[in-house]
């Protein structure tokens, strides 16, 4: 590529140049990337596709912009997804592109450089490097890729980077984006009605951002799913099986909270048990699914236990032909999964898993563990009006609390609200909406 083309793309993609982008804040985010850039170390950013990375960027350097941090030309953005560069793009290129910037923007100061989408590029690591060693700039990498966080970098970037993983809009920053800001309980409960109707749509659509501010809505997550699996998976792994591995993500996304045994999935798919175990590590590495483990004292038995599935955005799981009137239950259950994901951004301590109570057929949907500690149990209800139903999950918590000996018992419900004692305990029921709003204010 000669200068003046790749100066073109720079062009459109900065704000010193074409590019002038609308965004929503998320301020969660931008305050913890801020936080972060305090550091001597390069910011890695993960998360899947369509999840915002690239908007917290742009984020970052308008508010230092505001804040007189920084000059509009003393930022430089490289988006690698841009379709006018080539396929085989290596450091030294890297650096041709950084001399175009200097030579024409010739910036004074420190400057902040965003590599967005850079698992494209070869040996990228070295060109981080650089700038931070050499030209002392904040630098933020951006990847589609969990893959990228740590095999690929972790030799090269050793002690040089913090990684943040952006996930899809939590219910709280989904009503901020629906221009409705929830900053106290009393607001909570005035809003109730509202909050409700919108839970629905999210439940339904999920937390992409573009998704909650178009119409066509199904239309555009179904054309995520087509390009997390063919660009982050297929193409990005050299797969040739290419109708098995889509298979294998639908039905994963269309099971969620159920168990998976990768010898299941094996003879299911005709496949062979390391095709299994490797495709569905792609499909982790991607971020479009999570496999949560069952807690067992035993590490041997937990490694070898089959683990749960979730999908990464309920519409996403909709989308592609889950039916969303018949399976509240695990949706609520789905959703609660990832803000516990969420949660280990800020909490990195905290692991979350089932727990399956040992010569019982009693499950637990989700015990959370803070170091040594067991610090609660979780069960997720959609409907309790049934008498049995809400026996069963209660006598389940119950079993767990006197294994493990924990306290703390709550019961996530559709809408349902109190707290009842059982023998010595007392089970929290909350409905989901609630706590994930309230866990913010």
């Amino acid at each position: 590529m000669n200068k003046a083309q790749i100066l073109e793309i720079l062009v459109d993609w900065n704000l010193w140049g074409n590019f002038k982008p609308d965004l929503k804040e998320r301020k969660k985010y931008q305050k913890r990337i801020k936080e972060l850039l305090k550091g001597k170390q390069i910011l890695v950013i993960k998360g899947i596709r369509r999840a915002g990375k690239s908007a917290l960027c742009y984020l970052l350097i308008k508010e230092l912009i505001k804040e007189k941090k920084l000059r509009k030309e003393e930022s430089l953005v490289i988006n690698f997804e841009d379709p006018r560069f080539p396929d085989n793009l290596e450091a030294k290129d890297l650096i041709k592109i950084y001399e175009v910037y200097l030579e024409n923007l010739k910036p004074s100061g420190n400057q902040i450089v965003i590599l967005d989408e850079i698992q494209r590029v070869k040996e990228w690591e070295r060109f981080a490097r650089f700038l931070k060693e050499n030209k002392k700039a904040n630098v933020i990498v951006t990847g589609s890729s969990s893959k990228l966080l740590s095999e690929e970098y972790a030799t090269v970037l050793a002690g040089r980077h913090l990684d943040l993983e952006v996930f899809p809009l939590s219910f709280k920053e989904f009503l901020e984006f629906k221009n409705l800001k929830i900053k106290s309980k009393l607001e909570l409960i005035k809003n109730r009605i509202k909050i409700k109707r919108f839970f629905e749509e999210y439940l339904k659509f999920g937390g992409f951002p573009e998704v909650v501010l178009i119409e066509k809505k199904e239309e555009l997550l179904r054309e995520y799913f087509k390009d997390i699996v063919t660009k982050d998976i297929i193409k990005r792994f050299k797969i040739r099986e290419i109708g098995k591995i889509e298979d294998l993500a639908r039905f994963y996304l269309t099971n969620v909270g159920n168990l998976i045994s990768f010898n299941k999935i094996k003879n299911y798919f005709k496949i062979s048990l390391d095709s299994a175990e490797r495709f569905s590590r792609y499909l982790e590495i991607s971020r479009i699914c999570f496999f949560m483990p069952k807690f067992s004292f035993s590490l041997t038995s937990q490694i070898l236990s089959p683990k749960k599935v979730y999908s990464i955005d309920t519409g996403l799981s909709n989308a592609i032909g889950f039916k969303f009137s018949e399976n509240l239950g695990r949706i609520l259950e789905n959703l609660t999964f990832l803000e516990f994901q969420r949660e280990k951004e800020i909490s990195p301590k905290n692991e979350i898993f089932y727990y399956k109570i040992e010569n019982k057929e009693k499950e637990i949907d989700f015990l959370l563990k803070e170091g040594k500690k067991i610090k609660a149990l979780f069960q997720v209800c959609a409907n309790l009006e049934d008498f049995f139903t809400k026996e069963r999950e209660i006598k389940n918590l119950i079993l767990g609390a006197e294994k493990l000996k924990c306290q703390e018992l709550i019961i996530f419900t559709q809408d349902f609200e109190g707290k009842e004692k059982f023998k010595d305990k007392t089970i929290k029921f909350i409905p989901l909406w609630k706590w994930l709003l309230e866990k913010e204010i």
